[in-house]
């Protein structure tokens, strides 16, 4: 008998900064038979698991591995293992999650020297390199999930000196071009939940050996120490070490998921991202809305616009929610009223996505006035 209180599952369309719909293939991993976190099948999709991110990384860093836990602590692990008290971390914040960085790396004990700027325009490398003389490391965020900007992440490499470069590729792995090791990222992580088009609970997450050689050596995180997690990985004599009970389910997804993108290739699959998002915000601009970020650093993954004058933000996402099934976001921080994220990421990165979007959107203005 059917549970009185149950409700219908419904089939949304995740068009907001994510998560988004994900990949059928990894959807389909998550419903395989559980295996043992050190079953030697499991370990073999794991180490296939950590070679494909290399390849979405851009990077040959033996360090490159899922760790279980979302994007966030992603980004916690970066500076834990990076930044201890009085390690000067210099952070560009051009936006939410460069903020975000800021106050993990304080927490961290790190002197923060902050750069500001505008949200909705990218990162200036050399007025980042100009912030201080000599930083143990300097962060940024590559594509910003908060104002659907991209920034330069190779001029920060070039111009990073002797400190270890850490990037947020949260939005931008599997969508866009990125290319670590060219662009000397030292520390990276991300999230599953984005243009892989994985459900979120990892963090894929990559170091080099230089990052990895100046790390702090027992770090305030446990469970975020990557001198364990590389041991648990195999990755130093291809032994294990038992460190903590993986999420397998999780792996399998994110193992299919890769699959499926490497399978279509990563030039390919940026080259669908950047031709949705390009007809996206061509529609947009054609009925009349203004885009929020900087010409020229739009991210064709996440698009920002801004709230028309005379609409209700909240009423036109719900009226999207609740008539078409669409999601999509409100914005951050003081532009939480005044400006729309829509995702195309992943599987939702697709022509019909667009035209769905652009005429619910449509709908969806003229019926709250």
């Amino acid at each position: 008998m059917a549970d009185q209180n149950s409700h219908p599952i419904l089939e949304r369309h995740l068009f907001g900064p994510g998560p988004t719909n994900a990949y059928p293939e990894a959807t389909a991993a998550l419903g395989l038979p559980l295996l043992g976190h050190l079953d030697p099948e499991f370990l073999r999709i794991l180490d296939d698991t950590c070679a494909d991110l290399r390849t979405a990384w851009g990077t040959t860093n033996k360090r490159t591995l899922p760790l279980s836990a979302t994007g966030s602590a992603g980004m916690e692990a970066a500076f834990v293992n990076t930044v201890g008290p009085g390690d000067v971390a210099v952070i560009a914040v051009n936006g939410l999650f460069g903020e975000r960085m800021c106050d993990v790396a304080a927490r961290a004990g790190a002197e923060v020297v902050r750069v500001d700027h505008e949200w909705g325009t990218p990162v200036d490398a050399q007025k980042v390199a100009d912030a201080h003389p000599n930083p143990k490391v300097i962060a940024a965020v590559h594509a910003e999930t908060s104002t659907g900007v991209r920034s330069d992440m190779a001029a920060l490499g070039a111009l990073k000196g002797d400190a270890l470069l850490i990037a947020d590729a949260v939005t931008s792995i599997g969508g866009i071009e990125l290319c670590a090791d060219e662009w000397g990222i030292d520390v990276g992580y991300a999230g599953t939940q984005k243009c892989l088009g994985v459900a979120p609970g990892l963090a894929p997450f990559t170091i080099s050996d230089r990052g990895f050689e100046r790390r702090i050596e027992k770090p305030q995180s446990w469970y975020l120490d990557l001198g364990m997690l590389g041991g648990y990985v195999g990755e130093a004599t291809g032994g294990r070490t038992y460190h903590h009970t993986a999420p397998v389910a999780m792996v399998r997804s994110l193992h299919a998921g890769l699959k499926r993108v490497l399978a279509e290739g990563l030039e390919n699959v940026a080259a669908r991202h950047y031709a949705a998002g390009q007809a996206l915000q061509d529609g947009l601009q054609e009925m009349g809305l203004e885009l929020f970020a900087q010409d020229g650093f739009r991210l064709p993954e996440l698009t920002t616009v801004k709230v028309p004058e005379g609409a209700d933000s909240a009423k036109v996402r719900g009226y999207l929610l609740s008539e078409y099934n669409i999601e999509i976001g409100a914005g951050a921080g003081k532009f939480a009223s005044t400006v729309w994220r829509i995702g195309l990421m992943g599987p939702n990165a697709r022509p019909d996505s667009v035209a769905l979007l652009l005429a619910a959107i449509k709908d969806a203005l003229a019926a709250t006035k």
